[in-house]
């Protein structure tokens, strides 16, 4: 999975909110970066189940900053990723 998430989520700690939150979750590979436009993105592999929990958690969760939306798209795992990294 991977979703972009829009608001106020850069510099108030979101990346590493969301990197607890996927390692809390378990099983999760992947990671969350900044991008030019404001936003942030995550990508999610592992049991759909586990990244349906983060999703969740992205939408209507307790995150830092303010989130004003989310959207997703759900693909086949490219794989690459040891971790859930923050980039």
């Amino acid at each position: 999975m991977t979703a972009w998430v829009r608001g106020r989520v850069q510099g108030v700690g979101f990346r590493w909110y969301t990197r607890a939150q996927a390692l809390a979750i378990g099983g999760l590979l992947g990671c969350a970066r900044n991008l030019r436009d404001g936003r942030v993105e995550v990508v999610a592999e592992g049991a759909r189940e586990r990244c349906e929990r983060l999703l969740g958690w992205l939408r209507d969760g307790d995150t830092p900053g303010s989130v004003d939306g989310v959207t997703e798209i759900w693909d086949t795992p490219r794989g690459g990723y040891e971790d859930f990294a923050i980039r």
